[in-house]
C-alpha cells in the first residue's frame, strides 16, 4: 500500500478528507511503456485518466470516475549528473525520499516547501512552494520533464526541447498529460541557520520589507485573536552544524507543534469560546531558538494535525494591507480561528500558471482543523484575497473559475491553447479542470 490516501471498496480519498472518488479502475504502471499503454486503453474504453500523487491536495484536482493512475512503482532516482548539477527522478518519488537520497549523495535542492510527503510530480504540478527572497517554488527548479500525452506518446521538454510545453507543464495541473520523470537542478549540500523568534504582529507588518530583504527565506505565523506571531528566518551558513537536540526537538516539534496543538484543537472544537484564550497561550508557548542543519531538515517539519487549507498568492507589495484586512475581518466576524495564518514569499517566475508567474508574490494561508466548519472563514478570507487579484494555490480550497483566472493570469490563454493541442478530446479532464480551465 502506498502512502496515497485511500479507502475501502475502491473509493479514493485525499489526505484532508475533503474529496472522495470512485474510479472505474486503478492502474499502477511499473514503466513509462505500461503507463502509455494504460492511457491508450483508457481512451479506447472512453474513460478519463487522472494520475494521483499522495493525495495532499485539498481540491478535487486528482479525482476521477475513470482510470486512476497510482505512482508507487514509478519511483526512485534514474540519474545524477554531477557535472550538469541535475538529478532525474521518477514522477512518483516522494519528496522525502528524494531529499534523503540527495543528502546521502552530498546534494540538495535550493528550496522546498514545508512538508515532504508529496510526490515530486504532485508537488510541482500544483505549484507547491516554500518561502524565498531569490529562490522560488519547487517547479522552478525543474530543468527537464518527461510527459505521456493523450495519444500515448512520450514527450520530453526543457528550455531547448518543446519549450512552450516546458513553460506550462512544470505546473501543468495534470491537464496536459501524465508526468513520468522530472530533472531537477541540484547543488552541493549546504547548511542553513534557522532563527525562530516570536514577534508582535504590528512589528512584523511595519518591518516586513526589511525582514524580507535581509533574509534568504523569511516566513511567519500569525495567531488569530492575538497580536503575536512566530517568525522564521533561514539563511545559508558556514556552519558548524548545530541541529535541534533530540529532546528539545521532541518537545518543540512534536509536543508543542503537534501534540499540545492537537489537544488545543480538540478543546477548541468542543468549546469554540475557549479558542482566543488558547491562542494567547499557544502564541506564547514557542520560545526563540536557533539551529543549523542541512536544508531539508530546516525547511520541512512534520504535520500530524490534519487540517483543511486555503492559500492565495497576492502581489508582494499588497501583503501588509491584505493581512491588516484579514485581521480586522477575524476580529469583526465573531469567528473562532484556532489555527495560525502562514505567510511566505516567492520571486516572480516564468511558468505559465505558477501562482508567482510574472509577479513577486506573497502567500497567505488560512487553515481550519479537519472536521470543523471552514466555509464562513474561508469565504470571508477569499473575498479579501480576490480584491487584491490573488491567485489561489491549485491544490488548496478555493471557489475560482476559468473566467477569474483569465483575469489574474496574463498567460492563461497560452496554457489553454496548449491544452487544446495536447489533449483535444479532454482525456485528462475532470470536474475541477472543467471549472478552472473551462470546458
Amino acid at each position: 500500500m502506498s502512502s496515497t490516501a485511500s479507502g475501502k471498496n475502491g473509493t479514493w480519498r485525499n489526505w484532508g478528507g475533503t474529496v472522495a472518488a470512485r474510479p472505474a479502475r486503478e492502474v499502477a504502471p511499473a514503466s513509462v511503456e505500461e503507463l502509455a499503454a494504460a492511457i491508450r486503453r483508457a481512451a479506447e474504453d472512453g474513460l478519463k485518466v487522472k494520475a494521483v500523487g499522495s493525495g495532499h491536495s485539498f481540491t478535487s484536482i486528482a479525482a476521477t470516475d475513470g482510470v486512476l493512475i497510482r505512482p508507487q512503482l514509478l519511483t526512485g532516482i534514474r540519474h545524477i549528473d554531477r557535472e550538469a548539477g541535475t538529478v532525474t527522478v521518477e514522477a512518483g518519488t516522494p519528496l522525502k525520499r528524494l531529499n534523503v537520497a540527495l543528502a546521502r549523495e552530498g546534494l540538495s535542492l535550493a528550496n522546498m516547501g514545508d512538508i515532504m510527503e508529496q510526490t515530486v510530480s504532485g508537488a510541482t504540478s500544483t505549484g507547491t512552494h516554500g518561502t524565498g527572497r531569490d529562490s522560488a517554488s519547487i517547479a522552478t527548479q525543474i530543468k527537464a520533464l518527461e510527459l505521456v500525452t493523450a495519444d500515448g506518446s512520450v514527450l520530453t521538454c526543457s528550455e531547448k526541447e518543446n519549450p512552450e510545453v516546458f513553460a506550462a507543464a512544470r505546473t501543468g495541473l495534470g491537464a496536459l498529460g501524465v508526468v513520468t520523470a522530472i530533472t531537477f537542478a541540484v547543488e552541493p549540500i549546504f547548511l542553513l541557520t534557522a532563527r525562530e523568534e516570536p514577534m508582535p504582529f504590528a512589528r512584523v507588518l511595519a518591518e516586513f520589507d526589511e525582514l524580507w530583504t535581509e533574509n534568504e527565506h523569511f516566513e511567519f505565523y500569525w495567531f488569530p485573536h492575538t497580536g503575536s506571531t512566530n517568525t522564521k528566518r533561514n539563511n545559508r551558513s558556514a556552519g558548524p552544524e548545530k541541529p535541534v537536540g533530540q529532546l528539545a526537538g521532541w518537545f518543540e516539534d512534536e509536543l508543542l507543534s503537534n501534540g499540545v496543538f492537537q489537544v488545543a484543537q480538540w478543546v477548541g472544537r468542543a468549546v469554540p469560546a475557549t479558542i482566543p484564550a488558547i491562542a494567547q497561550v499557544s502564541s506564547k508557548a514557542l520560545s526563540a531558538r536557533t539551529y543549523t542543519d542541512i536544508p531539508y531538515k530546516v525547511f520541512t517539519s512534520p504535520r500530524r494535525v490534519r487540517f483543511v487549507e486555503m492559500e492565495y498568492a497576492v502581489p508582494r507589495e499588497a501583503v501588509v494591507e491584505t493581512l491588516r484586512e484579514l485581521k480586522a475581518m477575524v476580529e469583526r466576524s465573531g469567528l473562532r480561528v484556532s489555527f495560525p495564518v502562514e505567510v511566505r514569499t516567492a520571486p516572480a517566475d516564468d511558468i505559465t500558471l505558477s501562482t508567482a508567474s510574472g509577479r513577486d508574490s506573497a502567500y497567505i494561508a488560512v487553515h481550519m482543523v479537519k472536521g470543523t466548519p471552514f466555509q464562513r472563514y474561508f469565504t470571508s478570507a477569499e473575498r479579501i484575497f480576490t480584491a487584491h487579484e490573488g491567485r489561489p494555490h491549485w491544490g488548496k480550497i478555493h471557489t475560482r473559475d476559468a473566467e477569474y483566472f483569465a483575469g489574474v493570469y496574463p498567460r492563461f490563454e497560452e496554457f489553454t491553447a496548449l491544452r487544446d493541442r495536447l489533449d483535444p478530446d479532454r482525456l485528462f479532464q475532470n470536474d475541477y479542470l472543467r471549472r478552472v480551465l473551462g470546458a
